[in-house]
C-alpha cells in the first residue's frame, strides 16, 4: 500500500502557480461569502492559502435569517467590483436559501468553485470553465501519482453537483468508464468489489470497508467528517489499507489538494477576465 500524499501534491501545484504569479502585476482578491456558522476549518484553510499566496481575502459573514436577494445583492457587489477576482459561496447554507439561483447570479468569469450552469456545462463538454476545486484535486492526485484512469472500472460513491457530478464528467472526459452509486444503489458492494478505482464522497465517516473493496485497488477518500474532536474520512483506513496498492489519508490527502486548486482557479478567473 502506497499512501497518496496530498501534501506533496499541494506543494507541486502551488509552486508552480507562484511561478505564474510572479509575473502578473496586481495582487489577486478572492471573496469568501460564509451565512451562518461554518465550519472554521474550511474557513482558515482560505486565510492560509491567502498568506501563502499574497492573495487579498475578503470574508463576508451574513446572519443565518439572511434572504436570498440580500445575498445575491452582495454578490452583484462583488461581481462589479474589477479588483476582486473570484467569488464563492462557502457550504452549507440553510437550507431555506434557493442555492441554485444564488450559485448562478456569480459572474461565470469570478465562480472560482465551478459552481454555475455555465462552468458545469463546460466541464461536461470538456470545452474549459472553472472546474469544482475537490473534483479536481481528484484528477490532479492521481496523475500526480502516474495513475493512468484510461480504460479504467471507476466507482463514485456520492453524487453531490460539487463532486460527484463534476468528477464524473472529468474522469469521463480521461476515458474512464465511470459508474456513480449513491444511497438509493442496490448491492453497493457488486460494483465497488470489481471497480479498479474507487472514490468516496458520501459524506459517512468509515463508510466503505475493506471487504467492499477488490485487492490491488485504488481507493480515493474525499470525505471530511469530525467525530469526537479528530477528522475522519468516508473510508475505514485501518480495514481498507493492506489491500489496496493506492489510498489517500485523511488529514492530508484530497482536502490539501482542494486548497490549492483553489488558488489555481483564482488565477485562471484573472486570466480569462484579462483575455
Amino acid at each position: 500500500m502506497k499512501l497518496l500524499d496530498g501534501r506533496i501534491v499541494k506543494k507541486d501545484i502551488l509552486d508552480g502557480l507562484k511561478v505564474e504569479l510572479s509575473m502578473v502585476k496586481k495582487k489577486l482578491c478572492f471573496v469568501v461569502i460564509q451565512i451562518g456558522s461554518v465550519s472554521d476549518i474550511y474557513i482558515n484553510s482560505k486565510r492560509k492559502l491567502a498568506l501563502d499566496l499574497d492573495y487579498d481575502l475578503i470574508l463576508v459573514k451574513l446572519d443565518s435569517d439572511v434572504n436570498d436577494i440580500d445575498v445575491i445583492s452582495v454578490i452583484d457587489k462583488y461581481n462589479n467590483d474589477d479588483n476582486v477576482d473570484g467569488i464563492m459561496i462557502e457550504l452549507p447554507i440553510p437550507s431555506r436559501l434557493n442555492y441554485d439561483v444564488i450559485r448562478n447570479s456569480i459572474n461565470p468569469n469570478k465562480d472560482i468553485d465551478g459552481v454555475t450552469d455555465i462552468n458545469i456545462g463546460k466541464v461536461v463538454t470538456n470545452n474549459g470553465g472553472i472546474c469544482s476545486c475537490t473534483a479536481k484535486a481528484v484528477i490532479d492526485i492521481l496523475k500526480y501519482y502516474d495513475i493512468d484512469v484510461s480504460g479504467k472500472n471507476v466507482v463514485i460513491i456520492g453524487r453531490s453537483n460539487l463532486v460527484g457530478k463534476p468528477l464524473y464528467n472529468m474522469l469521463v472526459n480521461e476515458d474512464a468508464t465511470v459508474t456513480v452509486c449513491h444511497s438509493k444503489t442496490k448491492n453497493l458492494s457488486f460494483y465497488t468489489k470489481n471497480a479498479d478505482i474507487i472514490v468516496v464522497c458520501v459524506g459517512i465517516s468509515n463508510f466503505l470497508t475493506g471487504d467492499m473493496v477488490k485487492d490491488d485497488s485504488i481507493v480515493v477518500d474525499v470525505g471530511t467528517n469530525v467525530i469526537e474532536g479528530k477528522l475522519c474520512g468516508d473510508v475505514d483506513f485501518s480495514s481498507v489499507k493492506d489491500k489496496v496498492s493506492y489510498i489517500t489519508p485523511v488529514p492530508y490527502g484530497v482536502g490539501q489538494v482542494t486548497t490549492s486548486v483553489l488558488g489555481e482557479n483564482i488565477y485562471k478567473c484573472y486570466v480569462n477576465r484579462e483575455i
